[in-house]
């Protein structure tokens, strides 16, 4: 999905939006963004290209899957109705320009500390923190794998 499609679909609805890496989706993923699906009519997620994963510092082997397989994956999950690519480090720009209602973490934030907060607050949205399925993360599928 572009992010001309994601505005255009979204037609009134209350939009919901979140961003990551989902590089090895989890069951801590999927309870997650399903949380953040029930908190509006339209969930868009913002997906960190490849190079923005590096420039994060995940690891040297990642992301172990290419955006575009990440995208094929989390587009197959019945809670999300769309999802972007986004190049930089944080998701400013597409929230910028959507404006969703409510912008959606993980528990590993806090709200005050998002530089993405200042936008959503700025024009009437709301920050929502979700908690963490406890000892689900990628970084621990790849420790018991040996790959990180």
């Amino acid at each position: 999905m572009t992010l001309e499609e994601a505005k255009s679909a979204r037609a009134g609805k209350r939009l919901v939006f979140t961003n990551g890496v989902f590089d090895i989706l989890h069951a801590g993923h999927v309870t997650y963004l399903e949380k953040a699906r029930s908190l509006g009519e339209m969930l868009i997620v913002g997906v960190n290209s490849d190079a923005s994963v590096r420039q994060l510092g995940k690891g040297p082997n990642r992301p172990v899957n290419t955006e575009q397989d990440r995208l094929t994956v989390l587009e197959a999950l019945r809670c999300i109705d769309g999802a972007v690519i986004f190049e930089e480090s944080t998701p400013e720009a597409i929230i910028a320009e959507l404006q969703p209602e409510i912008h959606v973490k993980g528990g590993d934030y806090r709200a005050e500390d998002l530089p993405e907060t200042r936008i959503v607050e700025g024009y009437g949205g709301s920050v929502v923190i979700i908690p963490l399925l406890e000892g689900r993360s990628t970084t621990n599928i790849l420790k018991r794998l040996g790959e990180e």
